[in-house]
């Protein structure tokens, strides 16, 4: 499933980043991926290391994990804190598949990356390029989102970022492993919680309801890994 989820972050949060950024010191993106991922990527990333990538980023965590429609769809087990890059004079990304595991920056900690996360810091009109393509069996999607706006997509969906010919794109970037590894399962459980919560909307917690509710825990439950 991929899902477009909106307002992550405020406007004013935006420019709050944004301002932390321009002082930031940038690096070459090669130097986080391997040999294959450095012959097509071409952008720079914030070291992930970096005192004012981890404050950023652990800012983000915060609020993502207050989201309902991020955690109704995500069902999120473990992340690796969001990373920062920026995209431009031509810089680009070839068409890529996210590694399988990663290990979470400063730990020994590892995660199987089954959802990528672009959260987009740049509005669309201040930049030429920079999308972002997902490939799947529907074929190729276009993504360039508002600023604060998040785009969710399967870590092993084939993606590549345009180049930028116009102004800069800046993003934060970071995946999750889930609790449920299986895509076709997690959007199950999303599409059965949303129309739980509309139904709960419209006609309260009727018996029926309080029923669907507990066969989407059992579910959960069944498929769900600790």
């Amino acid at each position: 499933m991929m899902l477009h989820i909106p307002e992550i972050l405020t406007k004013d949060e935006v420019a709050d980043i944004r301002q932390q950024l321009q002082s930031a010191e940038w690096a070459d993106g090669r130097e986080t991926v391997g040999e294959q991922g450095a012959k097509v990527k071409r952008n720079q990333q914030l070291p992930e290391l970096s005192s004012a990538g981890r404050i950023m980023g652990n800012r983000i965590l915060r609020l993502l994990v207050k989201h309902p429609l991020f955690l109704s769809a995500a069902i999120p087990y473990r992340y690796v804190p969001p990373l920062f890059n920026r995209y431009e004079g031509g810089e680009h990304y070839g068409f890529h598949v996210d590694g399988s595991i990663r290990t979470i920056p400063g730990t020994s900690l590892s995660l199987r990356t089954d959802l990528s996360c672009t959260l987009f810091l740049t509005e669309p009109d201040e930049y030429d390029g920079g999308e972002l393509i997902v490939s799947d069996t529907y074929g190729e999607h276009e993504v360039k989102l508002p600023a604060g706006d998040l785009i969710l997509y399967p870590s092993s969906s084939l993606h590549k970022v345009e180049p930028v010919t116009r102004g800069a794109r800046i993003c934060s970037f970071f995946w999750v492993q889930s609790m449920v590894a299986d895509d076709s399962k997690r959007t199950m459980l999303y599409e059965l919680d949303q129309n739980i919560q509309t139904l709960r909307l419209q006609i309260g917690d009727t018996p029926e309801l309080v029923g669907l509710t507990g066969h989407y825990h059992n579910l959960l439950r069944q498929w769900a890994q600790l």
